[in-house]
């Protein structure tokens, strides 16, 4: 009988030992990656791809402009080893969250090396954030996001190098698919109304004249005035401008005053801030092909 547990405890063992090893994860587990925004945080997993997981700060449809940090971002940030912004003022919510949040990161600003278009703001000149509407610009980010990966991780160097040059390919596609698309439109009717300034690198790429915006400014959350009011539907009615183009998040009711007095149609669907969970605009590049089949379908 002792000679049959000894031998009972001798398999069992020998069974412990030939389990197969739980694979390893291929991600670089001290790594903390966040993106500000849903599209930054899609473009960096496109760089990292399986080495490192990225998780956006803001949640699907949210506002950058107009944004209102929760506690729970604090807690996201303290945790992060390296964090990723568009920069130009785009993310005004971020400095508190830095000084509560405290520790250190790399700060990736995806805009770096970029020239941004400047625009006059109540006597004031602003730098326009939205670089990201022209998928040629997102280049740069690309190049930024391998950059930085790269000097927190040298070990995956070879990785991310790969994984940016085919992400690239897949931009410089893109930017030759929304050219086709353009081209549809006859060119004088390439004229575009929007809330705010958004689209002015979009419109520079592409051959768009602005009209004019809702709001004058590079925020979603400034006020026109009645006179600026007035000069924007004076302007669509002479140009015969045939859309207002509004993000999801923007209040439409401004410019269906607009449509109102000049017969133009609302698109109020465009994702130009934030993606979406699942379709339309899933993946930047979802949410650019979005945006520009919902422009071409209106001006064509």
């Amino acid at each position: 009988m002792r000679r049959f547990v000894i031998l009972l405890i001798l398999i069992m063992v020998l069974s412990s030992c030939a389990q197969p090893a739980t694979p390893q994860s291929s991600q670089t587990s001290n790594l903390v990656v966040l993106a500000t925004t849903t599209f930054l945080a899609d473009i960096a997993r496109n760089v990292a791809g399986d080495r490192v997981s990225v998780d956006s700060l803001l949640p699907f449809g949210a506002d950058p402009h107009s944004y209102q940090p929760i506690p729970a971002d604090v807690v996201k940030i303290s945790k992060s080893t390296v964090l990723i912004a568009n920069g130009l003022g785009y993310e005004q919510f971020l400095t508190p969250l830095l000084q509560s949040a405290g520790g250190q990161r790399l700060i990736i600003t995806a805009s770096n090396g970029l020239k941004p278009r400047e625009i006059d703001e109540e006597g004031h000149t602003v730098a326009d954030p939205h670089m990201w509407l022209d998928p040629n610009r997102v280049i740069t980010y690309v190049e930024n996001i391998r950059d930085g990966l790269i000097q927190v991780d040298p070990d995956s160097a070879a990785v991310y190098k790969s994984n940016a040059e085919a992400y690239i390919v897949k931009l410089r596609d893109l930017d030759s698919w929304i050219k086709d698309q353009v081209a549809q439109i006859p060119s004088g009717q390439r004229l575009l109304v929007t809330n705010h300034e958004s689209l002015g690198y979009f419109s520079d790429r592409y051959g768009f004249t602005i009209i004019g915006e809702v709001l004058r400014s590079v925020s979603s959350v400034a006020a026109p005035s009645a006179h600026q009011m007035a000069v924007l539907i004076d302007e669509v009615k002479k140009t015969h401008a045939m859309a207002v183009f509004l993000d999801a998040s923007d209040n439409p009711d401004l410019a269906k005053q607009i449509a109102e007095d000049t017969d133009v149609k609302v698109v109020t669907d465009l994702h130009l801030e934030s993606l979406t969970d699942g379709a339309p605009a899933g993946t930047y590049i979802d949410m650019i092909k979005y945006n520009v089949t919902q422009i071409v379908n209106s001006l064509r």
